[in-house]
């Protein structure tokens, strides 16, 4: 690998993560000046309420970390453009963690579930290859890996094949969304294309490498 071009790629990504702070920085002040001018600004006789404050400050604190979670993975994504094909034989045989459809085949799948915040209930929503709705099962409302042993309605073991797996939040019987579930699953093959690098799951599952969000070796 060129090492000029190495370096130049490594300096763009600085200044690039450099200028993507400098702007949050930015807003966030500009940000701060709107609240003071709208607290100075309100009506004494019907003040805005503090809870709406809250929520302000919640959601501009949401957007800035979903920018430096963007951030995060451009900048994994410039590493993986500059990765040989000896660097990613490394990923071979280790257990990478994506969102992606899973292949059921007897062995428990670790799941990584990130329920929302405010949720009181979780259910994780299992559909085969065709789309049929399989069985819904209720998870623990954590961030905790958690251990999916394949099991329909009736609690018998689903048959070996893909399936789709997606995680319900609901809050007080309402549903408030609806996300995909990351797992962990063994890479059998990374593949280097135009399209940029894809690895391979068991059951032939394609996941871009750059939507790998973790890498461990495999437990013992």
């Amino acid at each position: 690998m060129d090492v000029t071009s190495t370096g130049s790629a490594t300096s763009a990504s600085t200044t690039a993560k450099g200028q993507g702070s400098a702007v949050l920085t930015s807003d966030f002040q500009t940000f701060l000046k709107m609240l003071t001018v709208q607290m100075q600004n309100q009506d004494p006789l019907n003040p805005i309420d503090s809870t709406d404050y809250a929520v302000q400050l919640a959601t501009f604190s949401g957007v800035e970390q979903q920018v430096q979670t963007n951030q995060l993975l451009g900048a994994m994504a410039t590493q993986f453009g500059l990765m040989g094909m000896s660097q990613l034989a490394g990923w071979v045989g280790q257990e990478a963690r994506a969102a992606a459809d899973v292949w059921y085949s007897g062995t428990p799948v670790t799941l990584s579930p990130n329920p929302v915040a405010k949720a009181d209930e979780a259910v994780l929503v299992v559909k085969d290859a065709k789309g049929n709705l399989v069985t819904r099962e209720s998870l623990p409302v954590s961030t905790d890996l958690y251990q999916w042993f394949g099991a329909d309605a009736a609690g018998d073991p689903l048959p070996e094949g893909r399936y789709s797996l997606s995680l319900e939040s609901w809050r007080d019987g309402e549903l408030l969304q609806t996300d995909p579930v990351e797992y962990y699953g063994r890479v059998i093959e990374a593949r280097g294309g135009s399209g940029g690098t894809r690895l391979v799951f068991e059951g032939g599952i394609e996941v871009a490498a750059t939507d790998i969000t973790a890498l461990r070796v495999p437990p013992g």
